[in-house]
C-alpha cells in the first residue's frame, strides 16, 4: 500500500443553511486541517480538546476551519489541579454534509 501524503488526505463539505441547503460552493480541507474536521465531525456535541488530541496544534486547526467558513465555538473549560486556568474544547456548530473524506485511508 502506497502511503497518503498531506495533500492527499482531505475531506470535502457543503455547509448547510438551516433548510439543509448549501450555502455557497463546497469547501476542501486538506491535512490536519481535514483530519480535525472529521474529528469534529465524529465528536459531536462532545467536541473535543488538546487533552483528547495531545501533539496537535488544535486550536491553529479550528482556526483555519473558521477561516473557510465553517464555524467552530470554543468553549472555555475549567482545569482544577496544580495547574490551574481553563482549556479549549471545540465544538463544530456549522451543520456539514460530507462530499468526499479521505481523512483515514492509509491510516
Amino acid at each position: 500500500m502506497t502511503k497518503m501524503t498531506r495533500n492527499q488526505r482531505n475531506i470535502r463539505v457543503n455547509v448547510l443553511s438551516d433548510n439543509n441547503q448549501p450555502c455557497g460552493l463546497p469547501v476542501t480541507l486538506v491535512g490536519r486541517e481535514a483530519q480535525t474536521l472529521r474529528k469534529l465531525i465524529d465528536a459531536g456535541e462532545r467536541g473535543i480538546s488538546s487533552l483528547d488530541h495531545p501533539g496537535i496544534r488544535l486550536a491553529h486547526y479550528c482556526l483555519k476551519i473558521r477561516r473557510a467558513g465553517i464555524t467552530v465555538e470554543t468553549v472555555k473549560t475549567p482545569q482544577r489541579g496544580e495547574y490551574g486556568g481553563w482549556f479549549g474544547v471545540y465544538k463544530l456548530r456549522s451543520r456539514v454534509a460530507v462530499l468526499e473524506d479521505n481523512t483515514r485511508a492509509g491510516a
